[in-house]
């Protein structure tokens, strides 16, 4: 029996997220969407919703999808905060330790930016998870007060510490931003399938009713929300070959 190929790019659980952000689109859109196509009026997008939640946890696990939803709200609400105060924070670190270049190069290691930031500028998002991590972990009292005594605002610190709280509280942690999951069966393939394809023609046809609005329309390109998940997609997981 042929393998069962996956019809989408990137992992199972980044499809099931980006593609239930564009339904919740169509739903905010759904008067001009269904004045379009009369079949999409309700609960089409009510039930597609239902639909695609029913796979996440039927095949993803409740408490995973959980998370994944809930690190990439709290990242969305966050991130373009956090990179502002973060590249404000790194200046202020070059220009008061511009007499000491070791130093400098040894706390922005020790907070994570060497490791971290260029990817994170890149909008990946797992990077910028382990830069406010490490971040806060490693912003000691006896760094803080050095830091502070050079000239950064203790509320700049305050600030940034705050968003690795905002993601713990969301319950987020590394492997569940990754997306482990169960192990994909065939049947999950198929049903993954479904509802990539019924939101897909969704899509198709609803970047040219708001090809007048470009930020809407972004909202129903796939490619482009699944960039908000990660900065490049994730290659296609191998298919599965029926028992």
């Amino acid at each position: 029996m042929p393998a069962i190929i996956r019809d989408y790019k990137g992992k199972d659980a980044e499809m099931l997220i980006a593609i239930s952000k564009i339904t919740e689109t169509a739903i905010t859109n759904k008067v001009l969407l269904i004045s379009k196509r009369a079949n999409w009026a309700d609960p089409f997008f009510a039930n597609l919703k239902i639909k695609i939640d029913t796979a996440v946890q039927t095949y993803l696990g409740a408490d995973n999808a959980k998370s994944l939803r809930l690190s990439t709200q709290a990242l969305l609400l966050i991130e373009k905060s956090a990179m502002k105060d973060l590249a404000e924070f790194k200046v202020g670190i070059e220009v008061d330790y511009s007499n000491d270049k070791p130093r400098m190069k040894e706390i922005l290691t020790q907070l994570g930016f060497t490791a971290f930031l260029k990817k994170a500028q890149n909008k990946d998002q797992e990077a910028l998870i382990n830069l406010l991590y490490q971040f806060k972990t490693n912003m000691i009292v006896s760094l803080q007060t050095e830091i502070v005594a050079k000239g950064t605002s203790i509320s700049l610190i305050n600030n940034i510490n705050a968003y690795a709280n905002t993601l713990k509280s969301a319950d987020v942690t590394q492997e569940g931003f990754k997306g482990t999951r169960k192990t994909a069966t065939v049947a999950a393939i198929k049903e993954f399938n479904s509802c990539y394809s019924l939101v897909i023609g969704v899509c198709k046809l609803s970047t040219k009713y708001f090809r007048d609005q470009p930020d809407i329309k972004s909202q129903f390109s796939y490619s482009k929300v699944l960039k908000t998940l990660n900065v490049v997609p994730s290659p296609p997981t191998p298919p599965v070959t029926p028992p």
